[in-house]
């Protein structure tokens, strides 16, 4: 491609919202152009490399055996009914209806369209396993896009669903498929964590995550560096508390607090440490009210507790709820006489003589334990913080930053038994299929390699993903001899299925390599003042040396370079 001839819109300065460097770079270098909030056109040379992204995916995908099909993006509403998700997806869900007044959504996931398509199709035991995934664009109206097509409304994505009669056989598609996408983001030389994504105190990890290192990653990371455990930190296991010899317990006091409504304002009043209390939280989930109990200097994790209590919604509860709950206001909430549920930290059912509130406005107790004047269930509740140990080794643990790129769930038999999505056994009864679902953001993987191949110039693509795998920049170009060697090699390497930008322009040296180091292209060829003696410059963006060699040399070690790095399959 002749370089004059491109649509190729770079930019000198970049719009104020545009925070990340992704986005920026993305925006500068002509990939992209935002649309409105959150949608955003791919320009030519963005949609090269996002082509290449996915023709990896296929490959590997190919490789264990799926087969590729699509979906419309426009869906009926009465799958989503069925499973109960057209409720649950709420304001995130793009609806509308057609002429006939029919309800109809765009896209925002796709396990439901899956079921609706195996099942009928597939009967026998003897058509599974299968593995089924497409390449297609999805929508959801996030509250506040950003980060450019790291946070869109609109996105491409692989969606894949697999189909098994059990759930031995489920495993076995789970582990086939995260091999396939850690083979996905291996290619695209990404620095990646598979981390726990589903925390559940009585079933086992049922779903994980693909988080790409970055710190503008907008999930955080709880890792191992001894035993390799890792997960989101909002899944993240606490590491349960050791026994400890029984201290005796005390006699219940109340004492008079006025005006003491946080843990800080506690702790000072009664100069002890927040470790020796215990905060009661009153929280909605769904139509009923909850409490949660957890240490004083510690967080409550609400995404476990909403697993734990099963709950579609959960939300703090309103200052009325609590008031009709405790017979107190906000901030002297206790367990002792609550008559709703409550779920306690296990930190909680092992402390000895804890303070607690009173449920009477302006009254804490003292020397509160579990077991002898509350009960509730126990429960891993909490956040994991700073300073504690992993939960399967009792090593250190470390935090990171990270952008979600990928996941993969097993669903059992969630949407295949209100789908009927079944197959016949070797007894001839009716079973439902055992599904998994599994999915890549191609959009994200696109602004996370950028995110972690770059620097102060520009994008540094992985060959493997670049639009382009070289550019030959003639320093003169109304130098005969320089352009015709810059000619010669365009086409020879043309000819050896080299993908190749030649910079035709008439611009000075300086703006042709600051372009070419902006859009990150591998391999840059300059041809200059030592063209006469056939001799041409080989400069690899990842590297700061610059080498000059003969034409014929240069020929050959691009071709090298690019089959080296570029994975034939």
């Amino acid at each position: 491609m002749y370089f004059s001839k491109m649509f190729l819109p770079t930019m000198r300065e970049v719009p104020a919202e545009a925070e990340s460097i992704s986005h920026k770079l993305m925006l500068r270098a002509g990939l992209i152009r935002k649309q409105a909030s959150g949608i955003y056109s791919f320009l030519p040379l963005g949609l090269r490399a996002l082509k290449k992204i996915e023709n990896i995916i296929r490959r590997e995908m190919e490789r264990i055996g799926a087969q590729e099909l699509l979906m419309p993006t426009l869906l009926p509403a009465e799958s989503f009914v069925e499973s109960g998700r057209w409720e649950t997806f709420g304001l995130e869900m793009f609806r509308l209806k057609d002429r006939s007044d029919r309800d109809l959504g765009l896209g925002p996931a796709y396990e439901e369209i899956f079921a609706e398509t195996v099942k009928n199709s597939v009967r026998s035991y003897r058509s599974l396993p299968l593995i089924l995934y497409q390449i297609q664009t999805k929508y959801r109206d996030e509250i506040r896009p950003r980060n450019g097509i790291l946070g869109s409304r609109e996105f491409m994505m692989i969606d894949a669903c697999s189909f098994d009669r059990d759930k031995k056989g489920l495993d076995g598609s789970y582990n086939q498929i995260e091999q396939a996408y850690r083979r996905i983001f291996d290619r695209l030389r990404l620095d990646y964590m598979v981390v726990e994504a589903y925390f559940c105190a009585k079933e086992s990890i049922e779903a994980h995550k693909f988080m790409v290192i970055s710190e503008i990653g907008e999930d955080e990371i709880v890792y191992c560096k001894a035993c390799g455990y890792a997960a989101g930190a909002e899944n993240a296991r606490c590491p349960k508390p050791e026994e400890h010899e029984k201290t005796e317990e005390l006699p219940i006091e109340k004492i008079f607090t006025p005006n003491i409504h946080t843990i800080s304002e506690l702790s000072g009043f009664l100069d002890c440490q927040p470790s020796k209390m215990a905060k009661t939280l009153i929280f909605r989930a769904d139509n009923e009210l909850v409490a949660a109990m957890v240490r004083g200097d510690r967080e409550l994790n609400e995404a476990k507790l909403k697993n734990i209590l099963g709950c579609r919604e959960l939300e703090i509860a309103d200052a009325e709820s609590v008031r009709t709950a405790t017979n107190a206001e906000v901030g002297f909430a206790g367990p002792i006489g609550l008559k709703i549920r409550i779920i306690a930290d296990h930190e909680v059912a092992q402390g000895r003589n804890l303070i607690v509130g009173a449920n009477e406005t302006d009254h804490h107790l003292i020397n509160v334990n579990f077991g002898r004047d509350f009960d509730a269930e126990i429960h891993d509740i909490r956040k994991i913080a700073e300073g504690d140990v992993c939960p399967c080794c009792g090593k250190t643990i470390a935090f990171a930053k990270g952008i979600e790129a990928g996941h993969m769930c097993k669903l059992k038999t969630k949407f295949s038994e209100p789908l009927k999505c079944n197959y016949i056994d070797e007894s001839g009864s009716e079973r439902p299929m055992v599904m998994g679902c599994y999915g890549i953001g191609i959009n994200r993987l696109m602004a996370a390699v950028i995110e972690q191949n770059n620097d102060e110039k520009g994008i540094i693509w992985p060959i493997e993903i670049a639009p382009y795998h070289v550019i030959i920049v003639p320093v003169n170009v109304l130098d005969e001899t320089v352009m015709n060697i810059a000619r010669n090699m365009y086409e020879k390497l043309i000819e050896a299925n080299v993908e190749v930008i030649l910079d035709d322009r008439n611009e000075r040296a300086g703006v042709k390599f600051n372009d070419a180091d902006l859009i990150g292209i591998p391999i840059r060829i300059n041809i200059g003042r030592k063209a006469a003696e056939g001799l041409v410059e080989l400069k690899l963006r990842n590297s700061n040396e610059v080498v000059t060699m003969p034409v014929d040399e240069a020929l050959e070690k691009i071709l090298s370079c690019v089959k080296n790095n570029i994975k034939k399959d």
